[in-house]
């Protein structure tokens, strides 16, 4: 019997599910190289990663962009596999070529000339939010990014530097180059704003944009603010045993999950109930289960 890889998760091939995932990367890879072609590389703009390097040797060397990337993705990929284990399948394979002949398709109609001439700072706006659209996407289909993602995912094996800092360092680390390359303070800077924009929208499409707000009441009337949230505003609340630290007395505090036009309601409701109420309000970035997104909605990405 065969054993099941427990880092890919397993798709039946040509069911639903595989179909959309594979959507997401035709889609994703082709949205990720406008970005590159029409935007960051015309400005020579090296938002770290295997892309920024091949930016790089492009305006050093000349040579194609997408190729440069391929001869990167392939032996650092295969490299990850050896010492990682088998996390990294076919989609990623298939991602990282279909980058590679759209980004040199579109540059070789492009001639390299950018979209909007003239505004390095706009175009770094709209290109790290294309790709970031793109690489979200790409994540959706349960793919990783390859490149700089490996080699962080390898360094971190090795060492007890959280991941998320490490491919902060070496995309930094391919940021500072650029100014050693090009001798330009500029392209440093604006390689930094694509990263920042980049990554937000990276986390916009795959957790989605949420305006649920998770809210923490601690009040000598709970069960009447309980009563409160769950008939009036239809939604659940649970119920925490806690106790205070410098008075030492048991309290129950009152857990719920609301959009912002009901919070507001609920708000008015507290004031009413008791105006001496302990109420801490968080930004939640996902929500799932019952009245909100449903779980299944996540696990067919």
């Amino acid at each position: 019997m065969k054993k099941e890889n427990p880092y890919l998760p397993r798709e039946v091939p040509f069911s639903k599910r595989w179909f959309r995932s594979y959507l997401y990367i035709v889609v994703g890879t082709f949205i990720m190289s406008l970005g590159y072609v029409f935007f960051i590389n015309p400005y020579k703009i090296v938002p770290g990663g295997v892309y920024g390097i091949s930016i790089m040797i492009h305006h050093i060397f000349g040579s194609p962009i997408g190729i440069t990337a391929l001869c990167f993705n392939i032996p650092i990929t295969l490299i990850g596999i050896k010492i990682l284990g088998p996390k990294f399948g076919v989609k990623t394979v298939v991602g990282f070529v279909l980058s590679a002949i759209y980004i040199d398709t579109l540059n070789y109609f492009s001639k390299g000339n950018p979209l909007v001439q003239d505004d390095p700072l706009l175009s770094c706006i709209f290109g790290g939010a294309l790709i970031g659209l793109g690489v979200g996407l790409f994540f959706k289909s349960n793919a990783t990014a390859g490149g700089s993602d490996v080699v962080s995912m390898i360094i971190a094996k090795y060492s007890s530097i959280p991941l998320g800092q490490l491919m902060m360092i070496v995309d930094s680390s391919i940021v500072i180059i650029s100014l050693i390359a090009f001798r330009d303070w500029k392209i440093p800077l604006y390689s930094w704003i694509v990263i920042f924009i980049t990554g937000k929208v990276i986390d916009i499409v795959y957790e989605g944009i949420s305006y649920d707000k998770m809210v923490y009441i601690i009040s000598d009337k709970n069960e009447e603010i309980s009563n409160k949230i769950c008939f009036d505003l239809n939604r659940s609340a649970t119920t925490i045993p806690a106790r205070g630290h410098y008075t030492g007395m048991d309290k129950e505090m009152v857990f719920t999950v609301l959009n912002r036009r009901e919070l507001s309601i609920l708000l008015d409701h507290i004031k009413e109930i008791d105006s001496n109420a302990f109420v801490s309000i968080t930004n939640a970035s996902m929500i799932l289960g019952k009245g909100f997104k449903s779980i299944h909605d996540i696990n067919q990405h």
